[in-house]
């Protein structure tokens, strides 16, 4: 039997919503369009459409074949999660009305599976482009005016990348003949060229420093379910390329570590809610990119599992802090707090996903961020491994102490704040994935998370030495935070980040684009326009167009001469003028033939010369 390809099925299935009028079908069938692509993952897994790895066969596209489905145990467990993840957030987003808000949402998981399952590199930048627009949207969808600067600030930076990804595949398929996604040539030189290019495309997409501005700019600004949707997809799916393409790559090694502690320390200056966590993204993926950097076999299922295990967590923390925008329709430390006994469940299950980014031990980050921390000290990188262990320490002290304690505790509430638990279909999703963080910490087995890994996995993270490192450093951290909670409250500022270096020289270029170059391009379309109107002119009588300049030419000597009066003649010019274009000459019919036996001549001239 043919396998059906489940990014398509959401992906066509989604412009079904609108249609739909009835309000609880369309519901249903929201929800149905994940499970049912949950189910062909299944099926693949046992075998149902071939046995893994397979290929669909190819499609001829100009001399090349395109693939849109390569099935590996790599492509499966991120195709897995992230529809796992699509039920959860679906669950989390029932409530929502807005019909194309789910179409925008749908594209963008379906777009993102065609990425993971894509064999040829034309089908991966197709579905690329698509998982970029479709994302955009659901910064839109907010409507305020931040959420559309912040869009389009967006999309400028993954039409970048976008550029610069085409250009390296195209590069690539000319000088290599092939588009087959697999591993890039990596050295230094220009033969490198389209290497260097597809990465650049690639770490654009994973937010790598300084080219993560995007994140943290748009993340916090889009919707309440867009944001959780968007935790998932864009940057898990470059973590995907990048261990497809660029394994090994020791430049990734150190910008993963180094990206690591950004994000921390970001996070330290920030007041808003969702933008602490987006920067906290940005750390947790510098732990996957240092893993692919790494290359071992133990780094690249860290890497894996880590994606695997960010992907609930950190949808679990936004849902979390969603739920709290839903309801109370405040993001900011300044302007929350005292809301516990109001939003109980909530902070609970808010808290799932703060121990579970935090490595507590029986939570799914402990299983799946110990592994890379790991093969660093396997390939003795001591300045990696204290990189990575920093990270862990501010991740804790910001996602799991500094957050929860502004929002939900801090201060009395205050008196604008109106605080209830959210809607039941969003306590149902974050329920479901505080679940699985909690179900993958305590058994990440060989046949459940450790068991779907690229490469076969020889870890024991319950080991005592693991266990008792990782205990120790998240309680001092507790202690520093609770002797030092007074200075981790919020404060109303502005974090400079790299992404001023875009918006300043941006605005300048806007600018510029506005002023000097538009009335530039104004002056040149009126001079256009005259010369094409003076062309139409002419060609309506050219005889009589000429008359008219040559009587113009001989008024103008008459008048610098003065030696007679010339109104008479401007009288007449004037006459000709308005009687312009006239009744046009009409050739005979021996003139005619003449002119076209002169046309053949010429031709036959002109041709004999070329032979010549």
């Amino acid at each position: 039997m043919n396998w059906v390809h489940p990014g398509l099925l959401i992906l066509l299935g989604s412009l079904l919503i609108p249609v739909i009028k009835h309000r609880a079908l369309k519901k249903a069938y929201f929800l149905s369009l994940p499970i049912a692509a949950f189910i062909i993952l299944v099926l693949t897994s046992y075998g149902f459409f071939g046995n893994i790895p397979f290929s669909t066969p190819p499609l001829p596209f100009l001399d090349y074949e395109l693939v849109l489905g390569r099935i590996d145990k790599l492509s499966m467990v991120f195709a897995y999660i992230f529809v796992i993840a699509t039920i959860c957030m679906n669950i989390y987003a029932l409530h929502v009305d807005r019909d194309w808000e789910h179409v925008s949402a749908l594209f963008y998981v379906g777009s993102t599976l065609g990425v993971v399952f894509a064999g040829d590199l034309f089908t991966l930048y197709f579905f690329w482009e698509i998982m970029a627009w479709a994302s955009l949207f659901l910064v839109w969808f907010r409507g305020t005016r931040e959420a559309h600067e912040a869009g389009f600030r967006y999309i400028m930076w993954h039409l970048f990348g976008g550029i610069s990804l085409l250009a390296g595949i195209i590069i690539y398929a000319h000088t290599t003949g092939s588009i087959t996604f697999e591993r890039f040539p990596w050295g230094f030189g220009w033969s490198y060229l389209p290497s260097y290019l597809v990465f650049l495309g690639f770490i654009i997409n994973a937010a790598v420093p300084p080219l993560h501005a995007w994140l943290a700019d748009a993340y916090p600004e889009a919707t309440v379910t867009g944001a959780v949707f968007m935790t998932a997809f864009t940057t898990k799916s470059a973590i995907y390329t990048l261990i497809r393409g660029f394994p090994g790559v020791e430049l990734l090694m150190w910008l993963g570590a180094i990206m690591a502690m950004y994000g921390v320390i970001y996070a330290v200056l920030e007041n808003d809610g969702r933008r602490l966590l987006a920067y906290h993204i940005i750390s947790q993926v510098g732990y996957m990119v240092c893993g692919v950097g790494i290359g071992t076999e133990m780094a690249i299922n860290g890497a894996t599992a880590h994606a695997f295990c960010h992907i609930l967590y950190k949808a679990l923390l936004f849902m979390g802090m969603g739920a709290v925008i839903e309801v109370t329709g405040k993001s900011k430390f300044t302007e929350l707090g005292g809301i516990y006994k109001y939003m109980p469940i909530t902070f609970w299950l808010y808290m799932v996903g703060a121990f579970s980014i935090s490595g507590f031990p029986l939570f799914n980050g402990f299983v799946s961020k110990t592994m890379t921390v790991h093969a660093s000290a396997l390939i003795h990188q001591p300045i990696i491994w204290i990189l990575l262990e920093g990270a862990s320490i501010g991740t804790f002290l910001h996602t799991g102490l500094k957050l929860p304690w502004n929002v939900w505790f801090a201060r009395e509430k205050p008196a604008d704040v109106e605080a209830k638990e959210p809607p039941g279909n969003m306590l149902a999703g974050m329920g479901l994935t505080a679940f699985l963080c909690i179900f993958l910490g305590v058994y990440p087995g060989y046949k459940i998370l450790y068991g779907m890994l690229p490469y076969p996995v020889h870890y024991e993270p319950y080991a005592p030495g693991h266990v008792i490192e990782m205990s120790q450093l998240l309680l001092f951290t507790f202690l520093g935070f609770w002797l030092l909670r007074g200075m981790l409250h919020g404060e109303p500022k502005i974090s400079i980040d790299t992404d001023w270096l875009v918006r300043i020289p941006g605005a300048k270029f806007i600018r510029f684009c506005e002023g000097p170059l538009m009335a530039f391009g104004a002056g040149v379309d009126r001079r256009v326009m005259r010369v094409a109107g003076a062309v139409v002119w002419l060609s309506r009588n050219p005889a009589g167009a000429a008359r008219i300049v040559k009587d113009t030419i001989g008024v103008k000597l008459k008048m610098v001469t003065a030696s007679e009066k010339v109104e008479k003649y401007e009288r007449s010019l004037e006459e000709e003028r308005r009687r312009y274009p006239g009744e046009l000459p009409r050739l005979t019919l021996g003139a005619s033939l003449l002119l076209i036996l002169l046309f053949f001549v010429v031709y036959l001239v002109l041709y004999l010369l070329g032979m010549h």
